[in-house]
């Protein structure tokens, strides 16, 4: 569906967002944060479609994809200097991303007719691969593993999208409420501080 292609491409325009905002963040120079912008973006979507055997990349065929990333880049290198008076802003960009590519990611495994242990995998894997790869980059420990439920966020979006359809509930409804689960329960998590329990250093 169309309307599918431009909802995909908002998720890729607010990952590759946060990734130049976080490029900014450690100072680097405009390649950088456009490497940053790009490897968020579109390194999910990337890892996706290589497990599900859709070769080449949706992302490599469409210059779309790196058109909206190269953009949102620039915009993160343009209003570098205020990105530590609006960190909340690049949080917010990272949670909306999150919960675009989950829903997605969950559309088009089932699309591929995969059950529901692949849904959620795929629906995580996607939400979750550019920011690995985003962190990685930037020698930090992923966000996926240490901080705000950021995979358990991308399997409630799945989760919510799987029990929509399965009802019967059109796709675009199911997409974007899947997407609004994933987010909405992301900021939550940072507003309030919710974070799994973490393992107890060894005491010497």
């Amino acid at each position: 569906m169309d309307w599918l292609i431009y909802f995909d491409l908002f998720g890729v325009f607010v990952f590759a967002l946060s990734g130049g905002f976080d490029g900014a963040k450690y100072k680097l120079d405009m390649f950088g944060i456009l490497v940053l912008a790009v490897a968020t973006g579109v390194g999910g979507g990337i890892m996706r479609d290589a497990l599900l055997g859709r070769h080449p990349p949706v992302a490599f065929v469409d210059h779309a994809y790196f058109i909206v990333c190269l953009s949102a880049g620039l915009l993160a290198f343009f209003f570098s200097r205020k990105v530590e008076r609006h960190m909340f802003y690049v949080r917010l960009a990272d949670a909306v991303g999150l919960g675009v590519f989950a829903a997605m990611g969950a559309s088009i495994a089932v699309e591929h007719q995969l059950g529901w242990v692949g849904v959620v995998l795929i629906s995580t894997l996607t939400a979750t691969g550019g920011g690995v790869i985003r962190d990685l980059l930037v020698r930090e420990i992923p966000m996926i593993l240490r901080a705000d439920f950021y995979a358990c966020n991308a399997i409630f979006g799945a989760l919510v999208y799987l029990l929509l359809h399965s009802a019967g509930v059109n796709e675009a409804t199911t997409t974007i409420c899947a997407a609004l689960s994933a987010t909405c329960s992301r900021l939550l998590a940072i507003r309030f501080g919710f974070s799994l329990p973490q393992a107890r250093g060894h005491r010497h």
